[in-house]
């Protein structure tokens, strides 16, 4: 049985506690958007703080390439909208 993956604009999300990764490991990048914080609203907890770091997905790199870039967003939808402008080019 194959394994079914939330989409969003074309690509996967797959969340780990409050790391959200976000594209295909099998491309060359792959987006981590990180949770840093959260407030209420109403019974929920929403984003408020979200860090966005593209990564190259090739094991035989040095962990500190890995790194390409990274920028800070104050909500998981603009830190996705980030995380795809970046996989699409």
């Amino acid at each position: 049985m194959a394994e079914s993956f939330l989409m969003y604009k074309g690509f996967p999300l797959v969340r780990k506690n409050k790391d959200i990764y976000y594209g295909n490991m099998s491309d060359e990048f792959v987006a981590n958007i990180r949770v840093i914080s959260t407030h209420k609203e109403k019974d929920l907890d929403v984003a408020d703080k979200v860090k966005v770091t593209l990564m190259r997905t090739a094991k035989d790199i040095d962990a500190k390439d890995m790194i390409v870039k990274v920028s800070d967003r104050n909500s998981l939808f603009e830190a996705l909208d980030v995380a795809n402008i970046w996989l699409t080019r």
